[in-house]
This record gives C-alpha cells, sequence and structure tokens, in this order.
C-alpha cells in the first residue's frame, strides 16, 4: 500500500519540468515523510534556479555552467547594474562592464569618469525625490546666491572702512557701539515686521520674497555708502540693516513652504539641509570671486575703493533676476484665494482642473501689484458700509439662513489710485465655514461673474441706478439660486479633479482681511 502510494507520488513528480534523476526517489522499503521532504529540497532548488536562468534541462548535474543574466536591474547613485549567476553566486556588474573589459577607450572612460563625478555632485547637492523643476530653481538659486554673497563681502569691507576714516576722530568703544546699535535695531525692526505680515507669507509668498529681495539690495547699496559718510554710519548702518533683518525673516519664514512644494514623498528635512548645503557653497563661491576681485585691485587703492560703485549695478541685477527666475520655477500646491480663483476661473471656461504648475504661470509675483483684476471682482471679506448697494445689500443679509455658511452680495470698490468706482462682488463666510463651503462659495461667484460679464452694459446700467430699477431686485435672487445650484453640482467631480492633479484641499490660506467672519443671529 505504501509502495503504490510512493510510486503515485512520483509519478506527480515526472509531470513537472525539473526532470529530476530516478534513481534518487527507488526505494525497496518506504521512506518516512520527512526524509521525503530532505530528498525533493535540495534539488528542487538547484534545478529550478538553473532552470530560470536558462540552463537545459538535459544537462547533467555536474557539468560546469556558464554565466547568465538575471532580470533584475538596479539603478543607485546614476549607476546601473544587473545581477548575473555564475553557477555557485550571485554577483552585481555594471551594465557596461562588459563592453569595456575587452579594451580600454579613452572616450569610454572619460564619459564613465564624467557620469560619476556627475552622480556624486548630484546626490551631494540635489535630494532623492523632488519634481521636474527642481533643478532649474536650484541654477537660478546658484546664480543669486553668488552674486549676492560678493556683494556683501564688498558692502561689509565698506562698513569697515568708513569706520577705519572716522578712527582719528571717535574711540574704538565708539565705533564698536554704533556696530551694536545698528544691529540691535535691525532685530526690533525684524520682529514688528514679522509680526506684522504673518498671514502674508502664505497668501502672497511670491511677491513678499521678490519685494524684499529688492529691500535687501538697496540695503547692500545703503552699505557701500558708508565710506563716503562717516559721519553717518550709524544712521546708514541702521537703516540697512533693518532691511537687511526685514529680508532675513521672509527669506526663513517662506522657505519651508518653498522647499515643501518641491517634495514629492514628505522628505522635507533632507530638502532643507539640501538647502543648506548649496547655500554655504554657493556663498562661498561668492565669497571666493570677491576676493580675487581685491586681489586683481589691490595695488591700486583708487580703484579698490570704486569698485563696488562699478560692480554694484551689475551684481544687483543677476542676484535679482536670479531670484525672480527661481521663483517662477516654485509651484505651490496650497490654494489661495488668487489661486483658487484662477483654478475655478480655468474650470469654469475648459472644464478642466489646472496643474499647480499651470496656476502659477497665470499667477505671476506681480511684484507692483499691478496686475489687473478685471471687470467685477471678487472679494472675500466683510460688507463695508461704504461701498454698500443698500437695498441689495439688506436682500443678501435677510436671505440668509442658519444653514448658509456664506452669503454673496454686490458692493461698490472705491479705487486710491485712481479714484474711481467700480463694481465688484463680495463673498461674504460665516464662523466654521469649512473648506467645501469656501470653495462652493467661490466657485458659485465665479459664475455670477461670468453671467455679469455676458450682460454687462445692462448690470451695469443697474448698479450705476442704484436701487431705482426695480428690475435689479427681482433678477439679483434668481441668478443666485442659478448659479448655487450651478456651484452644487459641480463640487464632487471639481474636489476628485483637484485632489487627481495635487492639489491640497485640506485648507485654504487667507490673508488676514480675508479671515474676517460674520456669525448668524436669529432673533
Amino acid at each position: 500500500m505504501q509502495s503504490a502510494l510512493y510510486a503515485t507520488s512520483n509519478s506527480h513528480q515526472f509531470l513537472l519540468s525539473w526532470k529530476i534523476q530516478e534513481t534518487q526517489f527507488t526505494a525497496r522499503k518506504p521512506v518516512p515523510s520527512w526524509k521525503l521532504r530532505t530528498c525533493f529540497k535540495a534539488p528542487t532548488f538547484t534545478n529550478s534556479l538553473r532552470t530560470s536562468i536558462g540552463y537545459e534541462p538535459e544537462e547533467g548535474l555536474g557539468e560546469e555552467p556558464t554565466p547568465g543574466r538575471l532580470p533584475v536591474v538596479i539603478r543607485r547613485s546614476g549607476r546601473v547594474s544587473r545581477y548575473f549567476w555564475d553557477g555557485d553566486c550571485l554577483q552585481l556588474v555594471g551594465v557596461d562592464a562588459c563592453a569595456s573589459s575587452s579594451g580600454f577607450d579613452f572616450d569610454d572612460g572619460f564619459r564613465k569618469l564624467y557620469r560619476i563625478c556627475r552622480s556624486a555632485v548630484r546626490d551631494f547637492f540635489i535630494p532623492k525625490q523632488v519634481s521636474g523643476n527642481y533643478m532649474s530653481y536650484v541654477k537660478w538659486k546658484f546664480l543669486h546666491r553668488v552674486f549676492s554673497s560678493a556683494l556683501q563681502v564688498l558692502a561689509t569691507q565698506a562698513m569697515f572702512r568708513a569706520i577705519g576714516i572716522g578712527y582719528s576722530r571717535s574711540l574704538p568703544a565708539a565705533a564698536a557701539l554704533n556696530w551694536v546699535l545698528k544691529d540691535g535695531l535691525g532685530r526690533l525692526s525684524r520682529c514688528i515686521y514679522t509680526a506684522s505680515l504673518a498671514s502674508a507669507f502664505d497668501t502672497n509668498l511670491k511677491r513678499v520674497r521678490f519685494s524684499t529681495s529688492v529691500l535687501f539690495t538697496l540695503s547692500i547699496g545703503v552699505e557701500l555708502l558708508t565710506p563716503a559718510y562717516p559721519q553717518y554710519f550709524l544712521l546708514l548702518a541702521s537703516l540697512a540693516n533693518i532691511a537687511k533683518q526685514i529680508s532675513l525673516a521672509c527669506y526663513i519664514a517662506t522657505s519651508s513652504a518653498v522647499h515643501r512644494s518641491f517634495a514629492m514623498a514628505d522628505n522635507l528635512g533632507e530638502l532643507s539641509a539640501k538647502a543648506q548645503i548649496q547655500t554655504v557653497c554657493f556663498d562661498n563661491l561668492g565669497l571666493l570671486l570677491a576676493a580675487l576681485l581685491n586681489m586683481l585691485l589691490k595695488n591700486n587703492q583708487r580703484l579698490l575703493a570704486g569698485l563696488p560703485f562699478v560692480v554694484y549695478p551689475i551684481f544687483s541685477a543677476l542676484d535679482l533676476c536670479g531670484i525672480y527666475q527661481g521663483l517662477k520655477h516654485v509651484h505651490l500646491q496650497t490654494l489661495s484665494k488668487d489661486r483658487l480663483e484662477i483654478l475655478l476661473n480655468t474650470w469654469i471656461k475648459l472644464g478642466v482642473v489646472p496643474s499647480p504648475a499651470e496656476v502659477s504661470k497665470e499667477e505671476g509675483i506681480d511684484f507692483l501689484w499691478s496686475k489687473d483684476k478685471g471687470l467685477w471682482p471678487i472679494r472675500i471679506g466683510y460688507l463695508d458700509p461704504k461701498n454698500q448697494i443698500p437695498k441689495l445689500s439688506m436682500m443678501a443679509m435677510r436671505s440668509t439662513s442658519d444653514d448658509d455658511y456664506y452669503f454673496i452680495s454686490m458692493e461698490i470698490l472705491h479705487t486710491r489710485i485712481q479714484r474711481t468706482k467700480q463694481q465688484g462682488i463680495l463673498l461674504c463666510l460665516r464662523e466654521r465655514a469649512s473648506t467645501a463651503d469656501i470653495i462652493k462659495g467661490l466657485l458659485q461667484a465665479c459664475y455670477i461673474r461670468k453671467v455679469l460679464l455676458i450682460d454687462q452694459n445692462r448690470w451695469g446700467d443697474m448698479v450705476d441706478a442704484g436701487d431705482a430699477l426695480d428690475s435689479a431686485l427681482n433678477e439679483w435672487p434668481k441668478l443666485i439660486e442659478e448659479c448655487k445650484r450651478r456651484a452644487q453640482g459641480d463640487m464632487c467631480l471639481l474636489n476628485e479633479q483637484m485632489m487627481a492633479r495635487g492639489w491640497a484641499t485640506k485648507n485654504i490660506l487667507l490673508s488676514t482681511q480675508e479671515q474676517t467672519r460674520y456669525s448668524f443671529v436669529d432673533d
């Protein structure tokens, strides 16, 4: 009985492709089950491995195998390697090792050395998992940091020279006091500036960062003037240091958001560490550039004294160009009011959600606040009595219920520069309004603006006529309800596409004025 069972098990084994010799399993006596498992283990591993490499099953076990490639390739540190089986062990060999082993080729050796050096430099400066636009950002950062560092060296030399000029008329202790005072005033101004513009670092990151960069460049110019006016050293140095501290505060406050925009795997710590390495190395190159300029002109004191005024315009232009171009490659995934409005306008016009890169290109930097918001601009905040349209504003508030978390009204905006009036749309948010409520409210406001722009002349005449026209009072509530239904119908698909495009939909970043909310009182 046991022999028959044993023969049956062997017949099943012969159906497999392993083709193990029959003599290994033929026995006159029944074999215990633990010995049977032992007999199967070693031959099964050896022959199955050989078959996967490409050996013929009919080959003898004692024949010396030839090397075989395995279908596994490893990429690390810019090098590509593949696993090989030599019959005894696995080897990890570079894919170009076979080509270079036949003979030495100078061009191939040079290219390999170049790849190795390039890979080493890349691993030293660049994080592992970053977005594709990070390399362009680093290139422009290199231009910015090198020339900014060189300018700072020249400015520091000018300030030392200013203290030296006034040395005969003052004591070293007075010079030290001036230096301490200008640092103290700068740090105090830094605290005041940071506290006053806390929310602007999120909502207007690019504009604030470039504005403070311009301020930093101007501060270096003020420091370069100190040798010409040594008697005003404290005043000039304090003004320059105040501007520098403000720029430093903005740089620190916005760095984490910039780094997060490049992170692909929540590797924010690695990005910050690599950014510090880049800054140190690029700044050292700037120091070297300034030292070389001083060495070239060390024998001519007149040229050395005039060197900062010659290179300042050139280096400043290159510095600001690097900052501006670098910020253009920063694609923020967080949603502010302006970015969300661009996104929703594209959704209404094309039916698709734009990517962060597309929104970033349209958003720009708007350094001079000169970007035209167009007709019927949308504002988030509270209704200012100076901007109200009395009956329409009253109707918007009267129609608000306990179930609503926002209301929309028309308003008249008074521009301070041109001293003109402009019709606008106000979105007023309620306390505890969620992110979905803000998105729906702004989407509804964008739909309303689209209708108003289609029939701009008629609606403009209604608003200009004030509350005299009953047609405006009758049509406005209908327009509000129709656009609300369209916004509610779009919300599900809109949220899915926003998440698929990489937008952070958990929160909407609002400025201090936009964070003003109303509370509903049912009395």
